[in-house]
């Protein structure tokens, strides 16, 4: 009777000792992925703050590369234009105009 509760001793210290021994390597694991995961995300924010750089560098570009800044070129760009596109610039225009002629009265009346 003896053998057999040593040997229960046994087997329950070798369960303590294995889940002992799980617990600390789990916690070694997740404090690897923790360290991991720190570098993936700063990594990641460097890497989204050049990509708005770079969005932001290449619709500058383009945005200044759209410009008219001849005559010839505004009429290029006049030539690309629909119908609809020419109406709503008209009107654009029209507005402008309005805007220009009561800054203008203002100034006048100051």
């Amino acid at each position: 009777m003896e053998k057999f509760s040593d040997n229960i001793k046994k087997v329950i210290l070798a369960g303590i000792g294995a889940v002992a021994v799980t617990a600390e390597k789990s916690r070694d694991l997740l404090d690897e992925m923790v360290e991991k995961g720190e570098l993936t995300v700063e990594q990641g924010k460097v890497l989204n703050e050049e990509l708005k750089h770079n969005i932001k560098k290449t619709v500058k570009e383009k945005v200044h590369a759209a410009k008219p800044s001849t005559a010839e070129e505004l009429s290029e760009l006049l030539d690309k234009m629909t119908p609809e596109q020419i109406a709503a610039l008209k009107e654009q225009i029209l507005k402008k105009e309005a805007e220009s002629e009561q800054d203008g009265s203002e100034k006048e009346e100051s």
